[in-house]
């Protein structure tokens, strides 16, 4: 892996720098503040190829790597970690319905969901199965050129507000190998939206639980062959573990930029709090936490760009790492900031409530450590 980016990787982070300063930055705490689901700005983002950097250009899709996608994903997380986490959310479809779709569903949705002119919500949870994905008892059963699907998902982001559902049901028998996934449009009959979850943090993404009740389904609507659902979510949440642990490394680059910003212009006993060494070595250390945790995604993306056979364990490191850091970053940055760190004139309370979700998500930090401890005592990883 080569630690230094490329000019041209250099001028992608930099148009993502712009278009989150532009779109996002005079924006995010209105969005969180009054929940509002910014389309617009998605829109926008579909313009420039921010809605399927990763997902193949034949859709559409830019068809760069996943290192790329991290640069473009922290510039956005630095100002705005709710909205660029639901933009990697809807890339992750893309990704799926470009990858594992059948020619009439790519070309129907494929250059759609690439432009931003439409966008996807990733449905696996359930109220009965979180970390235990694989219990799920959500079902879909073969009638014809149809499947019939039966059942419920929990917190799905942008649920309500997107337009097609990417959803693993069972068709088969108990565990992973009975698990199919689907490309479902979001407004088929028979699809109903609970109550928009009232929420910590992430309040720019609109999160539900749906209800499937005999919702007609095309076969050809299925993603890659029958019984490979299972299969496919997990690649699909290798990639967003990465996605996850950028958007919390991007959230501590802002809020160590607005404690550097803070430290030298608040003024305490006469004295810049820059001057005192107490928060220089809190600094110190921030900077130090965020570099680490960079490096780790970075090196987690190159692993999966690759075909690494150790990919999965490394973006379980990553994404576990990561997203503890990025949390206790925005924590030590609205401690320096004191009280107006808890006031939402500053960004440092929103930071910390959007990245405290990151610490659950994509699998919880408690599971990232059983996959890592798994693949090192059963089958022998070497992460040298």
């Amino acid at each position: 892996m080569d630690l230094e980016l490329t000019d041209e990787q250099r001028a992608f982070a930099q148009a993502a720098r712009d278009y989150a300063e532009g779109e996002l930055a005079p924006h995010a705490a209105r969005w969180d503040a009054e929940g509002i689901f910014p389309r617009e700005a998605f829109a926008r983002a579909g313009e420039m190829g921010f809605c399927a950097i990763y997902a193949s250009e034949d859709i559409g899709g830019l068809g760069l790597p996943r290192l790329d996608a991290t640069l473009v994903f922290e510039e956005m997380a630095a100002v705005d970690p709710s909205t660029t986490a639901f933009l990697t959310i809807h890339n992750m479809a893309t990704w799926m319905v470009g990858n594992w779709g059948q020619p009439g569903l790519r070309e129907a949705w494929g250059p759609l969901l690439a432009s931003g002119q439409k966008l996807a919500s990733y449905c696996l949870t359930e109220p009965g199965a979180g970390s235990d994905a694989a219990s799920l008892s959500t079902r879909a059963q073969r009638q014809g050129d149809e499947y019939i699907v039966n059942g419920a998902k929990a917190f799905i982001s942008g649920a309500g507000d997107t337009d097609l559902l990417v959803v693993m049901a069972r068709t088969g028998g108990e565990g992973a190998g009975g698990i199919s996934a689907f490309a479902i449009p979001a407004d088929s009959p028979g699809i109903a939206y609970g109550r928009k979850e009232e929420k910590m943090g992430w309040n720019s993404q609109s999160t539900r639980p749906i209800t499937f009740e005999n919702v007609r389904v095309p076969a050809a609507n299925m993603l890659g062959q029958e019984g490979e659902g299972f299969k496919i979510a997990m690649k699909g949440l290798d990639g967003g573990r990465i996605n996850i642990g950028t958007c919390s490394v991007g959230a501590a680059q802002g809020a160590l930029d607005a404690a550097r910003r803070y430290m030298d212009e608040r003024r305490q006993f006469n004295r810049r709090l820059a001057e005192f060494q107490a928060l220089q070595f809190k600094l110190a250390d921030m900077a130090t936490h965020l570099v680490a945790a960079r490096q780790m995604v970075r090196l987690a993306a190159c692993k999966l760009d690759a075909g690494a056979p150790d990919a999965a364990t490394y973006c379980a490191m990553a994404k576990r790492f990561a997203t503890d850091m990025g949390f206790q970053i925005c924590l030590d940055a609205q401690q320096i900031h004191g009280g107006y760190g808890y006031l939402r004139d500053y960004p440092l309370e929103r930071l910390v409530r959007d990245t405290r979700v990151h610490q659950i998500l994509e699998g919880t930090n408690e599971i990232m450590r059983v996959i890592i401890a798994r693949q090192l005592l059963e089958k022998g990883a070497d992460i040298r």
